[in-house]
């Protein structure tokens, strides 16, 4: 990863520029087309931990999280057993809430499911967006909606195939987060550099 300060004269979205691990995760991550399935996943998993916690507390936690979760290894999760289950709930490092991190175990099995179906996680999400990530052209951050007739449409795809922790508001982010939407605002340096992609 690039170091966040060798872009400190460039202009960027407002939401990252109160912390030095949100402006590096703004400069080489946010936004950026991701294919892989694993680090799709845990993007997922990462966003549905963040109901109602700020992205911030997530990322500083996310080293934690890949130790707990088997490096987001969804054939290694979906066989973590009670005891295991037991260890998360008093895992200090990440956030032990017993809803998310059943959710999580769940989601590895539906995330399996998607993947026995459509080859890849990431031929399923893409083919919402037809396999092109959309460009927005948000000219402040305070124009940028929570969620999207599409972000609905995802939410309750998802949710069909027995995903937990995946409402609308949770899907945005996550199409935020892994590029299939491009939400820089438009003087953002991020914005044009991910257009030409």
């Amino acid at each position: 990863m690039k170091n966040a300060t060798m872009h400190s004269n460039k202009i960027r979205c407002g939401w990252c520029k109160s912390d030095s691990v949100y402006m590096l995760y703004h400069d080489t991550e946010w936004g950026t087309p991701i294919y892989d399935d694993r680090l799709l996943f845990e993007f997922l998993i990462l966003e549905g931990m963040q109901a109602g916690l700020s992205w911030l507390t997530i990322l500083k936690k996310r080293h934690s999280f890949r130790v707990a979760f088997a490096n987001f290894v969804a054939e290694k999760m979906v066989k973590y057993d009670s005891d295991q289950i037991a260890q998360l709930l008093t895992n200090a490092n990440i956030i032990r809430n017993k809803l998310k991190i059943h959710a999580a175990i769940n989601n590895a099995s539906a995330f399996l499911a998607v993947k026995k179906e459509w080859r890849s996680f990431s031929d399923y999400i893409w083919h919402f967006v037809e396999g092109r990530p959309i460009h927005n052209g948000w000219s402040h951050g305070e124009a940028i909606p929570a969620k999207t007739t599409l972000s609905d449409t995802l939410s309750k795809d998802l949710t069909k195939r027995g995903f937990k922790f995946v409402g609308s508001t949770i899907c945005y982010a996550f199409m935020q987060a892994i590029g299939m939407v491009n939400d820089h605002t438009v003087d953002c340096f991020r914005y044009q550099e991910l257009i030409d992609i």
